[in-house]
């Protein structure tokens, strides 16, 4: 077999160990190592086991990833998140959405949504969205008569809003393995996340008004004065939704860069979490905790991945797929179709991780090549990401959701009701495809 043989084979058997349930960041970095002796064996290799080039490799990528000055705000937007969610602040602000939303069809719903794409930006954690809302509004919804499809939809779409709107995590990793400036990529996610998610609150609005038996009206003698109303929006929505601007505003403006914006972001947390007194010590230890944790893990990922990508690319095999792409002789909307079609189906065995640090970059030297800006590339491949944890049968924010749905509430019911979200992340994106000026024109307007 010659290399780039070897380097396909490679990446089948990767995909393969993935699917039988190994651990991702192990895989790679076994696979990795192991291909990479191969690949950097030396003609006397034999007689000198351990001096190959490939130890030296995972070394080097180890100090990167742990020494990259944009991948510190990782971290601190993970422990912003943490703080957050471990704040009680996010059942505060479902009921002031709530109740401010009561006269639109599928409140409830609105709701769940709008704190959703608002909680998923202060933590961009998919997992901890997605069960926190699953604790938090999906027993509400059910009590209140709605559809289980219906709400479980709403919740398992809006937790992944977090992969798109910024600060989130997954354009980070992007502007490394680009070289981008994120500031520009933040400005670029802006209006299509807040697109996705007017249009997730628009399509229940509409099915809630031809169907109401799927989203009941609350009953009026349940709902609070109105000043009680607005001061749960002062005291729950105004203050997170302040933090969060802060932190994006902050960014846009080029007066911080992410890294600085994650660490004011993450004060901020802590101030929140003091002033609703939800700031303990047990309280502070389990966000440290789950941040190291997380973190470890993510950075995990990045050297596995990044050590797994090199050799790859050694062998040959990126420069094997480009070949194979630039002979097909595609126009650019054909290469970009090719490309998410690629991330679409790898996103369902893969974390973005995997598919951001090994795949992206095989498509990043084409760019060029058929004309497309990699900020519009970065806001599809979010996007499509966001299918990823939509599309049956593997889509996690389902399992997410149902680990802590009640008994009655089956698997099936939530792959029906997430079909119609990830009907409208392909529409998106075919208005992004039409439309470019929706991705580019914000950070062509701030930057030039």
């Amino acid at each position: 077999m010659t290399d780039p043989q070897i380097a396909i084979f490679m990446l089948v058997l990767f995909i393969g160990i993935v699917l039988l349930g190994f651990p991702i960041a192990f895989t790679l970095i076994a696979m990795g190592l192991g291909f990479g002796y191969y690949a950097y064996a030396q003609p006397d290799q034999l007689s000198h086991l351990f001096e190959n080039r490939i130890f030296d490799l995972f070394v080097q990528n180890t100090f990167s990833v742990m020494s990259n000055d944009v991948l510190v705000a990782v971290p601190l937007f993970l422990f912003m998140g943490y703080v957050v969610e471990r704040a009680n602040i996010v059942d505060r602000l479902f009921l002031s959405m709530q109740l401010a939303t009561r006269h639109v069809p599928g409140s409830m719903a609105v709701a769940a949504l709008a704190t959703c794409a608002i909680f998923a930006t202060a933590t961009g954690i998919v997992g901890a969205v997605v069960t926190l809302m699953g604790l938090l509004a999906l027993p509400a919804m059910l009590k209140a008569g709605y559809d289980k499809k219906l709400a479980t939809g709403v919740i398992c779409a809006g937790g992944t809003l977090g992969i798109l709107i910024p600060p989130s995590i997954m354009l980070i990793v992007y502007a490394a393995i680009a070289q981008v400036s994120p500031v520009r990529l933040y400005a670029a996610a802006l209006f299509p996340g807040i697109l996705l998610a007017s249009m997730y609150m628009l399509y229940v609005i509409i099915r809630a008004y031809l169907n109401p038996s799927l989203a009941p009206k609350p009953v009026e003698e349940e709902v609070p004065p109105l000043t009680s109303i607005i001061w749960q929006l002062l005291t729950s929505f105004v203050p997170l939704f302040v933090l969060i601007m802060s932190v994006l505003g902050s960014i846009l403006a080029g007066v911080a860069t992410p890294a600085e914006a994650a660490g004011v972001g993450s004060f901020g947390g802590l101030v929140l979490a003091a002033i609703y007194r939800s700031l303990s010590w047990q309280r502070l230890k389990e966000a440290v905790f789950l941040t190291a944790r997380t973190s470890a893990m993510v950075c995990w990922l990045f050297i596995g991945s990044w050590t797994f990508a090199s050799v790859f690319s050694y062998l040959g095999g990126h420069d094997l797929i480009e070949h194979w792409v630039l002979g097909l002789a595609l126009g650019t909307v054909g290469f970009l179709i090719l490309a998410q079609l690629i991330i679409f189906f790898l996103g369902w065995p893969l974390e973005w991780s995997e598919i951001i640090i090994i795949f992206v970059p095989i498509f990043l030297p084409m760019l060029s090549t058929f004309g497309v800006d990699p900020l519009f590339f970065g806001v599809l491949v979010a996007l499509n990401l966001q299918t990823s944890f939509l599309t049956p049968p593997m889509a996690m924010s389902a399992y997410y959701l149902k680990g802590v749905a009640p008994k009655h509430v089956q698997l099936m019911d939530i792959f029906k009701g997430i079909m119609p979200y990830l009907a409208i992340v392909i529409f998106a994106m075919v208005l992004m495809y039409m439309f470019p000026a929706i991705i580019l024109w914000l950070p062509e307007y701030l930057f030039g």
